[in-house]
């Protein structure tokens, strides 16, 4: 997280034709021919090592470097029993490791679709459900939109016959526990989704389209209380207040803080792609990743969250970090923590806007030690005409991507940042507007932070939540 301003201009590492002006957004070929550095260094960020101890709690034990463990434990006798069990793990690794990286590292399989599949009608076509995982969103004011295999486009959900088990199997649907809050909003809609007799495995199954809508009363649905932190925060302070972000992750790789994260449902956080290179031994396998959440020291480590899964967006491109977005699925949820908002699917955050970003990364360009304390700044939207223009990113930036810092430099993220959030406040909540992505340097003048856009992501982050929770148990044969 950088503060300092830089007292030069970067040089820049790339030329660019002046005589050319840039495209607004360009191709991927494009982008692949030129490298772009992520905040994110592929072994854990370095640590100052916490004292020795003979006995050390488990919500007070910091992370030490992959390299220099410092976890001392006293008496002989455990001595000797840890290095039986270090003599009978190295074996195991020995005689068994090649298979046990083959089942634990297998990739998932491709998603097949058979040629009669449809697409929204509740029923499991595909082989790993994709057919059923984008057909429901949320407009403005939480307006929830469900796209049917007979509509073929998104609208609202008649409030008539609505109560909280519809509302909690709709959200259950989605990936959340349940729901939060229902409300009905006053629309000037035309065409609706209206309510079957009987609720179904599925929402879009459950719905007619119709012309007609008692009192045009629509559906606002909230799955979750989300973006609403208690407390005051400190304004232009530089490290977080208790409590103030409390969704935020640390994602520990082999037992040191390596990226940022968010929770944005009981069993999900949302972090970056390139947290987990395929170059990096083990940064794919689940059981490598400990998640702590709602920190504001890395002294004081609450208990730790497994990851269940990992997921990456398919069509993930280190070369130029477009489509910068994975998902964590937790072996148990998170639910005393509260999450962040995702955005409306429609729901814009204008250039100008002031935002916040957070995380325990670097708070100087080339410092090798992360911060143990949570660090914010302030940041400002920056539209992306300007971001892609030559005396900034010169073209780098794809659609899928938002601009955050100051052009002037000094405010940025940095090295062990990734995958931390971008967050907006709109009418007393936060909104997840960004995911912490790449950047030239830190902190330099015209070189301010990249992140993923979030609301250009909002189906697939949808889809691979409902698809980890609920369609695998959808049935296979249609009915």
């Amino acid at each position: 997280m950088e503060h300092r301003q830089t007292e030069s201009p970067p040089s820049y590492d790339y030329v660019m034709n002046h005589n050319t002006p840039p495209p607004s957004y360009p191709s991927l070929e494009t982008l692949s021919a030129t490298q772009v550095q992520p905040y994110y260094i592929p072994q854990p960020v370095h640590q100052t090592p916490a004292p020795c101890a003979q006995t050390i709690p488990a919500q007070t034990v910091r992370a030490s470097s992959q390299r220099n463990k410092r976890y001392c434990f006293g008496g002989s006798s455990v001595t000797a029993v840890i290095v039986v069990l270090v003599v009978i793990a190295v074996w195991i690794g020995v005689r068994y490791g090649p298979s046990l990286w083959a089942l634990t590292e297998k990739e998932t399989p491709p998603d097949t679709c058979p040629p009669s599949s449809v697409d929204c009608d509740g029923k499991k076509d595909c082989s790993q459900g994709s057919d059923e995982c984008r057909c429901v969103r949320f407009g403005a004011a939480n307006e929830l939109q469900v796209m049917t295999s007979k509509t073929k486009s998104f609208l609202p959900v008649c409030a008539q016959g609505w109560n909280k088990d519809i509302a909690d199997q709709t959200c259950q649907q989605l990936g959340f526990r349940q729901s939060y809050e229902v409300g009905f909003l006053n629309t000037s809609s035309f065409t609706f989704q209206s309510l079957n007799s009987q609720f179904t495995s599925t929402i879009q199954a459950s719905v007619n389209t119709s012309t007609s809508c008692p009192g045009q009363q629509t559906v606002s649905l909230q799955c979750s209380k989300c973006g609403k932190p208690p407390g005051s925060r400190i304004i232009g302070g530089n490290a977080a207040a208790d409590g103030q972000w409390p969704w935020q992750a640390s994602l520990h790789f082999q037992g040191s803080h390596t990226c940022g994260g968010s929770l944005v449902a009981p069993d999900f956080i949302i972090t970056a792609a390139h947290c987990f290179p395929k170059g990096t031994t083990g940064s794919q396998l689940p059981s490598n990743w400990k998640v702590y959440i709602g920190l504001v020291s890395q002294l004081q480590l609450p208990n730790p969250y497994n990851v269940k899964q990992i997921i990456l967006h398919q069509n993930y491109d280190p070369a130029s970090n477009n489509n910068d977005i994975a998902l964590l699925k937790l072996s148990k949820p998170a639910s005393n923590i509260q999450p962040v908002c995702l955005p409306a699917f429609d729901q814009k955050f204008p250039a100008g806007k002031k935002c916040w970003t957070t995380g325990f990364g670097v708070i100087r360009q080339g410092d090798d030690s992360s911060s143990t304390l949570l660090m914010e700044v302030e940041v400002n939207l920056i539209d992306s005409s300007v971001c892609n223009s030559y005396s900034v990113y010169g073209g780098r930036i794809t659609e899928k991507m938002q601009c955050a810092g100051d052009l002037k430099g000094g405010k940025d993220s940095c090295q062990g940042d990734s995958g931390g959030p971008l967050v907006c406040k709109v009418d007393d909540k936060w909104y997840l507007a960004g995911i912490t992505s790449w950047g030239n340097g830190c902190g330099k003048p015209n070189n301010p932070g990249v992140y993923t856009d979030v609301g250009q992501l909002l189906m697939w982050i949808y889809g691979k939540m409902q698809l980890s929770l609920i369609c695998h148990s959808l049935h296979h044969k249609r009915v």
